[in-house]
């Protein structure tokens, strides 16, 4: 099976060389399996971490300030206000999402072993957000 080609950013990857961020590796975990769950994803910097935009519209923000002892993936709909859906964007059931609003959950991480444990589920879950927030 060959292996899908993943469009990491260079810009993100010098402003995470800058970082010495004590999650590093699992930062650089999340940003493959983010990419490679969509071919259409493009990355940048938003909010001072990765951020990750279908047809230009950001979708999906990394959290990783302030350095602590996770990161935390952000499911939105853009940087301005919309209005809400009646019912949640996805009818996703994971666990690993913690709604914030009908469009916007956040999924957090502890460790390697969490992204690798949930890497199928999330790659659903970003599979059904963007194409619910299209």
């Amino acid at each position: 099976m060959a292996k899908q080609k993943i469009n990491l950013n260079t810009e993100v990857t010098d402003f995470l060389d800058e970082q010495k961020h004590p999650f590093r590796k699992e930062i650089e975990q999340l940003r493959n399996y983010i990419l490679s769950a969509n071919a259409a994803l493009t990355e940048n910097i938003k909010w001072n971490g990765p951020n990750y935009c279908f047809d230009d519209a950001d979708r999906i923000t990394m959290r990783i300030q302030p350095p602590t002892k996770q990161v935390q993936l952000i499911f939105h709909r853009g940087a301005s206000k919309q209005t809400q859906p009646k019912d949640k964007l996805i009818s996703n059931k994971s666990k690993m999402l913690v709604w914030k609003e009908n469009d916007r959950a956040i999924v957090t991480f502890k460790s390697l072993q969490d992204i690798e444990n949930g890497k199928v589920e999330l790659k659903e879950i970003i599979s059904e957000w963007i194409s619910a927030a299209k």
